[in-house]
């Protein structure tokens, strides 16, 4: 006698548009793990920027439809595949990436994906660490090549900024359509202006990065190689495990109200903290 499919509740994207394509359904089938997957209950999901732009379909990089959006998940592994040896069922755990979409009470990721969330740290902090805190991993490490003693911004949209003569040595630029041409104004000689948002078209003058041999670099997190993976893993494990990195949580949203969460995420000025879909 065959076994029912189990169902759980997910979110599904059937055309690429505005946060409406968002589809919230109580009768999707629950993944199932192949040889190097595992399979999570969910607890938390994190809400990227990202995410609209991959919903919205202006993104680089555009899902097969229809699809279940969210990458950073938090919460309890379910099952495992057959070879899969670094984690087993009830194990807590987070991703920097799934399979099948984080947005839903069980989501599949490959095991390579996947990382030991320590007992310090809740669910919600958990689905705040994949995407944000391996982006900037990436983007200081591997794209800055920072070194000790160097000066370092992060902005946004605002805020007056006081650089001294010298000025900054590494810009980490969240909206570069924004901020990009006074940035280039901003940096030391030799500075590196970092792009790790953007949300439209800026025009800049070249000549900037001239006098000073500045640069302008962009991060793209999925460029990472399993070993530069590896590398931010343990930087971010150790931080968990000293106690510097402890994410903060900003709005929470039930997975029924995740349109209006992307609405907010994109239009809401002025907010801490990290945007997180509670699931379970």
């Amino acid at each position: 006698m065959a076994t029912r499919q189990k169902l759980m509740r997910a979110i599904r994207v059937f055309e690429f548009g505005g946060p409406e394509v968002l589809k919230f359904q109580s009768d999707v089938a629950v993944p199932i793990p192949k040889d190097h997957q595992v399979l999570i209950k969910v607890h938390a999901c994190g809400v990227n920027p990202v995410d609209t732009y991959i919903r919205s379909g202006t993104y680089s990089r555009k899902p097969l439809l229809p699809y279940t959006p969210g990458c950073d998940v938090a919460g309890v592994v379910e099952a495992v595949g057959d070879n899969v040896s670094a984690f087993k069922k009830g194990d807590r755990v987070f991703t920097t990436n799934t399979v099948s979409g984080g947005y839903a009470e069980y989501a599949v990721a490959a095991d390579d994906t996947v990382y030991t969330l320590p007992e310090k740290l809740d669910f919600q902090q958990g689905a705040a660490i994949g995407v944000p805190y391996f982006t900037a991993c990436r983007a200081l490490l591997h794209s800055a090549r920072v070194k000790a003693g160097e000066s370092v911004l992060v902005h946004g949209a605002s805020g007056g900024k006081s650089v001294g003569e010298k000025g900054i040595d590494v810009i980490i630029e969240m909206l570069a359509n924004v901020n990009l041409s006074n940035d280039l104004n901003l940096l030391s000689y030799g500075g590196r202006v970092i792009v790790v948002g953007n949300r439209g078209s800026i025009e800049i003058n070249p000549r900037d990065t001239m006098a000073k041999e500045t640069s302008i670099i962009g991060v793209a997190l999925y460029s990472s190689t399993k070993e530069e993976f590896q590398q931010f893993a343990a930087v971010v494990q150790a931080g968990m495990e000293i106690g510097w990195l402890r994410p903060v949580i900003g709005s929470q949203y039930p997975l029924e109200k995740v349109a209006q969460a992307h609405k907010n995420i994109i239009h809401s000025s002025g907010a801490t903290g990290k945007m997180i879909l509670l699931i379970s």
